[in-house]
């Protein structure tokens, strides 16, 4: 298996690599995670982590190879601050950013911390400037400028992060940019989706729009308030935007972010890009943010669910038996090893069908059925008890009903 569609590890669509359509990609040499599950992640309702929790995370984004992780915001606590700090000085091998308002004072703070760059943000729709803060249009471009400026005096990677460019007239947000970028300074422009209003097919033109207009990176930053939030950052990527911003399992404020495992493997299995993330432990990096953000996530959730690989329909069952580990992509679309899952295992419930009897009889060490129609008894008990319970079973219900069914 060499084609980039069906290799030993994920089986996806040929059609993702027809010409027509990789003729429409337009993706940077070098495409980089930022992580902001420690920011933006943790704005979500009811999270507030501590220093060595922050640091505990930091670690193993480090670890499964993230290029950026924005550590926090400085000026929001002496804890926040201290956090950053031991981020820093942990010499994790990727790039440490913070985050600050366009504030010359939040910028100096960041930089004494002593990361690398700096996410700098302003209010860049006009109906946000004036009803959400109180300010003047001017006053916006005026602390744009002074905060930005006042981030390369003191040698910091300086990202410009306009909230709620997307819902900003165009014309007002492009002489925006234009002026910052003019007469303060950026090293990069975040296309910046606060409130996920953006639709996919937007995506395309308003990356290749800002690149043409600045001529300087692009970054992501879209939110997932309307379900979009991985598409429209798999599309940023795709029409030229070198940076994806982005939290583990999609944590962040309202409906959280575009999600690191969703947009990573979706890359590197779909359109063939290997950002160099380790996917192999990203179910272990879901479940530590998982636990320390009391957050848990559906059973069947993309990619880090705990129960991507049960099987529990009785066709789908009969097909693992059938299939093996040799033909498991015909089954799943990925091997549960490339995301850290635990192999594939069948569950016992309503929707069961002989197969999985069988199975299971065999797993727990118990005699086969003495023909089909014993089969079947067990079977009925299955669904029905199933059906009682509104879930499945656990082996020893199951061992119940078959000493049950077999007059034990």
């Amino acid at each position: 298996m060499s084609d980039p569609w069906h290799t030993a590890s994920w089986f996806t669509s040929p059609w993702n690599h027809l010409p027509e359509v990789r003729s429409g990609y337009h993706f940077a040499d070098q495409v980089r995670i930022h992580d902001i599950t420690l920011r933006d992640g943790e704005q979500q309702t009811g999270v507030a982590l501590s220093a060595d929790e922050k640091v505990r995370i930091a670690e193993k984004l480090a670890e499964v190879g993230v290029h950026r992780i924005e550590a926090g915001m400085p000026i929001v606590s002496a804890a926040d601050r201290q956090a950053i700090e031991r981020i820093v000085a942990a010499g994790f091998p990727c790039e440490i950013f913070a985050f600050s308002r366009c504030m010359v004072a939040d910028v100096e703070r960041a930089a004494e911390c002593g990361v690398h760059g700096i996410v700098v943000e302003i209010p860049s729709s006009e109906h946000i400037i004036e009803h959400a803060y109180g300010w003047p249009l001017q006053k916006a471009v005026d602390l744009s400028i002074a905060a930005t400026a006042r981030a390369k005096e003191l040698g910091l990677y300086t990202v410009f992060f306009p909230i709620d460019a997307s819902r900003a007239d165009l014309g007002w947000f492009l002489d925006l940019i234009s002026q910052v970028a003019a007469q303060g300074h950026m090293d990069a422009l975040a296309c910046v989706d606060t409130f996920g209003g953006v639709n996919p097919s937007a995506i395309g033109n308003l990356v290749a729009t800002c690149k043409r207009h600045l001529g300087k990176p692009i970054e992501t930053h879209f939110h997932d308030d309307f379900g979009c939030g991985t598409a429209n950052t798999l599309l940023g990527l795709a029409a030229g935007a070198e940076v994806a911003h982005v939290t583990m399992c999609g944590v962040g404020e309202r409906a959280g972010n575009a999600a690191l495992e969703q947009v990573v493997l979706a890359l590197k299995t779909q359109y063939g890009i290997d950002v160099g993330i380790d996917t192999t432990k990203l179910c272990e990096l879901a479940a530590l943010v998982q636990e320390t953000f009391h957050h848990a996530l559906p059973d069947n959730r993309s990619i880090v669910g705990k129960r991507l690989f049960q099987v529990e329909s009785g066709i789908v069952a009969s097909w693992l038996k059938r299939c093996g580990d040799e033909h498991l992509l015909e089954l799943f679309p990925y091997r549960p090893e490339l995301v850290g899952q635990e192999a594939p295992s069948v569950a016992m419930g309503k929707s069961s069908g002989a197969d999985s009897v069988t199975a299971w009889l065999a797993d727990l060490g118990l005699e086969p059925p003495t023909d089909d129609a014993e089969a079947m008894r067990i079977l009925v008990a299955v669904k029905a008890a199933s059906i009682e319970k509104h879930g499945t079973l656990t082996p020893d219900e199951f061992r119940r009903i078959v000493a049950n069914e077999r007059g034990a």
